[in-house]
């Protein structure tokens, strides 16, 4: 009885895991990888117009937090040095949806 009742918290467990893992990847395709690329390299058309940073760099991923990240996908982002909009804020995610991004954009970066 024991091993059923771990089979089943197990497959629960994994079934939870897989369907945040498709929700974060589903939402990153639909609002961020026409910029950010579906690779994290921002080496798109507008990505590389835009200056859309290299979340596969270590550097890159280093120097941003992630407080800073969540505030760019709640708020849009802002070139400091241009004064331009170069992110809307990203409509329709949830508070969890928003940080599950920033963790799934953090397994780009390559060691």
């Amino acid at each position: 009885m024991k091993k059923l009742y771990r089979f089943t918290i197990g497959l629960l467990v994994a079934g939870l895991a897989s369907a945040w893992a498709f929700d974060a990847s589903a939402n990153y395709k639909e609002h961020c990888a026409r910029c950010h690329g579906e690779d994290g390299k921002g080496k798109t058309r507008t990505g590389q117009r835009l200056g859309a940073k290299d979340y596969t760099d270590a550097k890159v991923q280093a120097a941003l937090k992630d407080a800073d990240a969540l505030k760019a996908i709640k708020e849009g982002y802002t070139d400091k040095r241009s004064n331009r909009r170069v992110m809307r804020p990203t409509e329709g995610l949830s508070e969890q949806e928003m940080k599950d991004l920033v963790t799934y954009m953090r397994k780009f970066r390559k060691k």
